[in-house]
């Protein structure tokens, strides 16, 4: 292997070059034949090695997802009243518990739907963790008609009843049209008539605008989407990696 060939593989993963009183090498003193020289020396050893390729892919993406990860941390920092107290979410599991998880959610949502049992029996099995609901409806007008129901719900009848509506929510498969909403909460044994009228209230429209600027801030996009201590957890996670996570935050 010549002389050029380490060199180019440090290039080649990015790797910073030595100074250049200790190599002697100046690339901007480099003729045009030297540059060509150059140019293929680094070809030929990436041919020789591609998993160098790789290698520099893999240490690139581990810095990019710690970049985002360390983003993350600081976005929720810098919003965390907003995010575990806003004075108005559904707070449920363990109230008092040590770790705090909040999800984003909307009830249109597949993967909600499939964490929705994987978040209860968390709940369940851990118990020492506050669970805190954020209405987060992206998924067009039925999406909306259903947040707009279950916070009108919780302003009218209490937390109780929500979190009645909030289940029947996340497994109701029909569309969300007045007749459906009335059957849902008689079927709960609420009184249908005030929430029905709560729905288009400048309270409860405002409450959902409010935790949309609040994801514009975090840059969540998409649902679900869970803060679990100062981790953000983009996305549907199985329910080993959210009991990892919890962990993770009960131990800092």
């Amino acid at each position: 292997m010549s002389r050029l060939a380490p060199l180019a593989a440090a290039l080649t993963l990015g790797l910073a070059l030595p100074a250049q009183a200790e190599t002697g090498f100046d690339p901007s003193k480099m003729s045009a034949e030297e540059r060509e020289a150059f140019r293929q020396e680094i070809r030929d050893y990436l041919l020789e090695n591609p998993q160098v390729i790789f290698e520099a892919v893999a240490v690139f993406e581990n810095q990019q997802a710690q970049d985002k990860a360390d983003q993350d941390v600081s976005l929720v920092q810098a919003n965390a009243e907003a995010i575990f107290d806003d004075g108005y979410s559904w707070v449920g599991g363990n109230p008092e518990g040590d770790v705090t998880m909040v999800e984003f959610m909307d009830y249109r949502c597949g993967y909600c739907r499939k964490a929705f049992d994987e978040v209860n029996e968390l709940l369940e099995t851990d118990g020492n963790i506050r669970f805190v609901v954020k209405e987060f409806p992206i998924l067009g007008e039925a999406s909306v008609l259903s947040s707009r129901f279950a916070v009108a719900t919780r302003q009218v009848a209490g937390d109780d009843a929500y979190h009645a509506v909030h289940d029947a929510l996340m497994t109701f498969t029909g569309q969300p049209d007045e007749a459906a909403l009335t059957r849902i909460a008689e079927s709960l044994g609420l009184d249908p008539a005030p929430i029905l009228a709560a729905m288009d209230s400048d309270a409860v429209i405002g409450e959902l605008e409010e935790t949309r600027a609040l994801a514009q801030r975090l840059q969540i996009n998409g649902t679900p989407t869970f803060v679990i201590g100062e981790t953000m957890l983009r996305g549907y996670a199985p329910l080993d990696a959210m009991r990892g996570l919890v962990e993770e935050a009960r131990a800092e």
